[in-house]
């Protein structure tokens, strides 16, 4: 195996905000409806006896509810015809016997229907969480796959938005949706045929309401689209005033903001409410104004139903059993144009998450060479031990193509060297820090640890080599002793404490209530900024790296606090070779090595004492943090 040779150039669910699936604001449309349902409907070929059952047990149940009307017609016609012959003196009279047989055999049925509805129902339920629950893994791995450049052009609101919002919209969707769809269909065919195994010309005169009712319905909805649109909008704008305002609530406070920030709400809040009004009322006119256009075909068919059975052409029974389908012919109908509109949502829904799968991932690891981390085994051309030496080898690189932030660097830092990397902000110090993790891959050049291009490692195995502390602390809702741990997880609490201990910061967890056992909330504010800084260098300390890398670490603790870790970062950075960048020049006057960049390159290089005699850009910039240059 290549060594200094291997140089190769980088190549709780939630509801929507007034009831509605959430995520998706009403009328919302998929740019491309086809292909984002095409997309879901290959993930639910994968159950397709689930859904053809589904199919079968939900026409079932809704034949056996249709029915039942006209069943129970009959009985009304045993009735009344009981009762001509009592009246006419003629007959047995009322046959009680014959409409209890028949009331049982329409409990029958109902229990079926019933019966049949739940049984579709748990299929479908466990179809749809299925699949939400396939969708949440594959984005969740995605998450892990996409590389950090997506991250750096998409907020994390957005992407947690297709793990919750978006997946909710499509379990809603799958889950209820789905299976009315076929309901109200075979609820809608299955009335026309009974209406017209009855009477054709009652059907005919009650099939005028439909297209009086879908006219009313496409009005209505285009008229209060905009308003819906506006209403969503606003609720966005004052979710994001909310969370700032209080988010920030201190600084408000601070500066006196308090009453600008209650008049901006109060201006938002008036525009939410105008248009919610607007469209609430809108989509409330609805089911009153479709009642009354089917009241006038129940009114119609009344009068038409009257004359015919003076005419003895239809029984009691008939028109009792056709009243029914009339009152129940509406309800499909607005079902079906409901739905359609949620279809669109759950179009727009999928094609967000389907977007977000289709990223493009980083580069797969091709490791050529792995880590021998086990003393044990003995050392192979592709099994190598990592001392520490790292080199820049004309490295390039920028974040948007065409515009480069490091221009040619090279450097070579032996192993145990501490090399300090300073300049102004922008200069590209941390980028290089990113580029030494693989965070991101060079654009050209290369990067080498003891000869070997980073590239030709596995990415995990890489980092694990790193130990890190950021300006910008993380800690996550758990135990300080957890938070300390997960720079090794199968630490024991013997060397957590050890690593608190080099750390300084021992004495105040055993100050703080349940010491080591503390939880740290799920904002991190219950301890303050230089403690949380502590716990970042003992989770390091803790990880005993090869190479350490520490980017403004002392940033926020005080003066004598950094002097106490200073010296716990001389004892951990012994025998490491550790990268530190930092804008305090007066802590790396014993760095090995000092790196002075300035819009991404190397602008001087060399100790402390041989810059400053240079009387260079170092000097310039170490001198300028002393109001009398002199005293430093």
């Amino acid at each position: 195996m290549s060594r200094a040779d291997n140089v190769r150039p980088a190549g709780p669910r939630r509801r929507g905000p007034f009831g509605g699936p959430p995520g998706m604001m009403p009328g919302e449309k998929a740019t491309d409806f086809k292909g984002a349902m095409k997309k879901l409907a290959l993930h639910l070929s994968a159950y397709k006896f689930r859904l053809l059952a589904v199919l079968v047990f939900s026409i079932a149940s809704t034949v056996f509810l249709i029915v039942g009307p006209k069943i129970l017609g009959r009985a009304t016609d045993v009735l009344a015809e009981g009762i001509m012959s009592k009246i006419t003196g003629f007959g047995a009279g009322i046959d009680f016997k014959k409409i209890g047989q028949i009331l049982l055999s329409l409990v029958g049925l109902y229990f079926v229907s019933a019966l049949f509805s739940y049984v579709q129902g748990w299929i479908m339920t466990g179809v749809s969480m299925k699949i939400t629950y396939n969708l949440r893994n594959e984005i969740a791995r995605k998450i892990n796959r996409l590389p950090l450049s997506y991250y750096d052009k998409t907020t994390h609101g957005e992407v947690l938005s297709r793990v919750t919002n978006d997946i909710d919209t499509l379990s809603h969707t799958l889950n209820q949706s789905l299976s009315q769809i076929i309901t109200s269909t075979a609820t809608f065919v299955g009335i026309i045929v009974m209406m017209f195994s009855i009477s054709w010309l009652m059907t005919l005169i009650s099939l005028i309401i439909i297209p009086l009712s879908a006219i009313t319905v496409m009005l209505l909805v285009k008229k209060s689209q905009k308003y819906f649109a506006a209403q969503q909008e606003f609720l966005g704008h004052i979710n994001g005033h909310i969370e700032e305002t209080y988010g920030g609530h201190q600084v408000v406070k601070a500066f006196n903001g308090e009453q600008a920030a209650v008049e901006r709400f109060g201006e938002l809040n008036g525009k939410l409410y105008n248009s919610a009004w607007k469209s609430q009322f809108l989509s409330g006119l609805m089911m009153p104004i479709m009642s009354f256009i089917s009241n006038l075909g129940y009114v119609a068919v009344c009068i038409l139903g009257g004359w015919l059975v003076i005419k003895g052409r239809i029984k009691i029974g008939g028109i009792q059993a056709f009243m029914q389908y009339v009152r129940q012919l509406t309800q499909p109908v607005g079902q079906i144009a409901n739905i359609s509109n949620i279809l669109q949502s759950t179009a727009a829904a999928a094609e967000r998450v389907f977007e977000f799968l289709a990223e493009p991932e980083k580069e797969p690891d091709r490791p050529l060479v792995r880590i021998n981390t086990d003393d044990r085994v003995p050392d192979t051309d592709t099994l190598v031990p990592i001392k520490g030496s790292v080199q820049f080898a004309h490295v390039s690189f920028g974040y948007i193509p065409g515009k480069t932030v490091i221009k040619d660097f090279s450097a070579i830092i032996s192993p145990g060297q501490r090399v300090a990397i300073v300049g102004p902000t922008g200069a590209g110090k941390t980028t290089i820090v990113k580029l030494l993790m693989r965070f991101y891959d060079v654009d050209s050049g290369a990067i080498l640890i003891d000869g070997y291009n980073i590239r030709d490692f596995d990415r995990q195995e890489l980092r694990s080599l790193f130990g890190i502390v950021l300006q910008d602390t993380w800690l996550y809702n758990g135990t300080i002793k957890d938070n300390i741990r997960y720079g090794r997880l199968d630490a024991t609490d013997e060397e957590v404490v050890a690593a608190a201990k080099a750390a300084q910061a021992d004495h105040f967890i055993r100050t703080l209530p349940d010491g080591y056992e503390m939880v740290i909330n799920e904002e991190a504010d219950n301890i303050s900024e230089g403690q949380k800084q502590l716990l970042t260098i003992a989770r390091a300390i803790l990880a005993d790296p090869k190479i350490l890398i520490l980017d403004e670490a002392t940033s926020s603790v005080d003066t004598r606090t950094e002097l106490q870790i200073r010296k716990a970062m001389d004892n951990l950075m012994a025998g490491r070779t550790s990268f530190v960048i930092t804008h305090r020049l007066s802590t790396i006057r014993n760095a090995d090595l000092i790196l002075c960049m300035d819009n991404g390159d190397i602008v001087e290089q060399g100790t402390h004492n041989e810059l400053l005699a240079r009387n260079g850009f170092y000097a310039k910039l170490y001198y300028s943090q002393f109001e009398n240059p002199q005293s430093a």
